[in-house]
């Protein structure tokens, strides 16, 4: 089913409540910037106790469906650029152009609060697992998580030349040929790695 359809769900009054739920929990499948539990647990925070009130549940939706629209439009618009660029001969794009259409890189609308979010339920849930077995790259991440929590998403200069090494490191990781295919642990954590780094990015007001 699409998101038109889940949110229908939601919103139908006659649907048993547990069902509406459901519903909310398979939008957020489909539209998940942060990760879908971390996605959930944020929607709580803004909009209230969804699983149990219908006021909430309502709010959730419609926190949820504002953000998707924004980066629908973030979508339409790169799409009208590249269609200029390509009419002026620019065929490919610039490896630095964001492209929006492969997932949302961000929570839209609230992008350093659901980053901020994210991070915090990472550290509660999956950061410790990540920093195991110990390196450099994790522990200079994991200080910089650390800073952007602790100050609401500020960074020193300092740290942010900390990030960049971090991030620069993490890509040659994940970057490196045949690691997927020889160590799929190492690829899946140095991809995690880097989702958190992009949270903490976001966070010190990268977009």
């Amino acid at each position: 089913m699409s998101f038109s359809g889940y949110a229908r769900k939601v919103r139908d009054g006659t649907v048993p409540y547990g069902a509406r739920v459901s519903a909310l929990r398979s939008c957020v499948q489909l539209y998940r910037p942060i990760g879908f539990h971390a996605g959930l647990s944020f929607l709580e925070e803004v909009a209230g106790p969804f699983r149990r009130d219908e006021a909430s549940l309502l709010r959730a939706l419609e926190t949820l469906a504002a953000s998707r629209a924004l980066w629908h439009a973030d979508i339409r618009a790169y799409a009208a650029t590249r269609r200029e660029a390509k009419r002026l001969g620019r065929r490919v794009p610039r490896p630095t152009d964001p492209n929006p259409d492969h997932f949302p890189a961000y929570w839209y609308g609230a992008p350093r609060s659901a980053a901020l979010h994210a991070l915090a339920f990472w550290r509660r849930s999956r950061l410790p697992a990540l920093l195991e077995p110990p390196s450099q790259v994790a522990d200079d991440l994991n200080a910089c998580v650390a800073a952007v929590l602790d100050s609401g998403g500020h960074l020193t200069a300092e740290r942010r030349r900390t990030l960049t090494g971090c991030v620069a490191e993490i890509e040659r990781l994940r970057l490196r040929p045949g690691l997927y295919q020889d160590d799929p642990v190492a690829y899946d954590r140095a991809r995690s790695l880097r989702r958190v780094a992009r949270f903490v990015e976001t966070a010190a007001g990268a977009v």
